[in-house]
C-alpha cells in the first residue's frame, strides 16, 4: 500500500479529524487520528493489518508466535495483525493503572511477541505494554502500529515497523497557537488526563 492508499483509507472513514486536541500525551494538535473508524470496517482493517505486517522483515515476520497489544486502541488492529501472520492475538490492559494480561491470556516463558499499536505518539503505552509482556514471560521481538506520529523519535528497545507515519505539528500547553487556544480542547483518547 502507498502512503496515498494509506491516507485515502483514513479519509474514507472519517478518521482524520481537524479542531483542538489534547492529545494523551499533554500536548494539543489540531489534528487527530481516530483509528477506531479506520479500523470499524472488517475489511479495511484487514487490508491495513496485511499492509502493516508486510513492513516487518520476512526473517522477523517468521519468528512472531504472539501478537499482543494494548487495550483499548490496539485490540482491533492487534487482532488483525494475529490474523495476517497467523498466529494468536492477546491483549494487555489496565484494570488497576498498569498493563497486564487478563481474561486467561498467558505467554509461555520466551514466547516471541510482537506488539502492536494503532498509534504510537510518545511511545508510553509501547514502553508499558513492552514491560508487562516481558513480565509475563514474553520476549517482544519487534513492535509496529498503524500511524507514528513521533517524527522518527521513537525507541521501544526493539524494532519498529509504523504502516505510516504523520507528522502533525503538536505543542505543549504554553506554545498553542492562539488560533487555536481560542477553541476549547477536546481529549479523544483513551488515557485519563492529569
Amino acid at each position: 500500500m502507498s502512503e496515498d492508499e494509506i491516507l485515502a483509507e483514513f479519509r474514507a472513514s472519517q478518521a482524520l479529524l481537524e479542531g483542538h486536541f489534547l492529545l494523551s500525551s499533554g500536548r494539543h494538535s489540531a489534528h487527530y487520528l481516530q483509528c477506531a473508524r479506520v479500523l470499524m470496517d472488517p475489511m479495511r482493517a484487514s487490508r491495513l493489518a496485511a499492509a502493516t505486517a508486510a513492513k516487518i522483515p520476512r526473517e522477523l515476520r517468521q519468528q512472531i508466535q504472539k501478537v499482543v497489544s494494548p487495550a483499548m486502541g490496539g485490540v482491533i488492529i492487534g487482532h488483525e495483525m494475529g490474523r495476517a501472520l497467523g498466529v494468536e492475538a492477546m491483549f494487555v490492559e489496565r484494570p488497576t493503572g498498569t498493563f497486564e494480561l487478563r481474561r486467561g491470556f498467558a505467554l509461555s516463558e520466551g514466547d516471541r511477541v510482537l506488539m502492536v499499536e494503532d498509534v504510537v505518539t510518545t511511545g508510553l503505552s509501547s514502553r508499558e505494554a513492552i514491560r508487562a509482556i516481558e513480565e509475563a514471560g514474553g520476549q517482544v521481538i519487534a513492535a509496529a502500529s498503524l500511524v507514528d506520529r513521533s517524527g522518527g523519535s521513537i525507541d521501544l528497545g526493539v524494532p519498529f515497523f509504523p504502516l505510516v507515519a504523520l507528522n502533525f505539528p503538536t505543542y505543549a500547553p504554553d506554545e498553542v497557537p492562539a488560533a487555536l487556544a481560542a477553541t476549547p480542547a477536546v481529549k479523544p483518547g483513551s488515557r485519563a488526563q492529569a
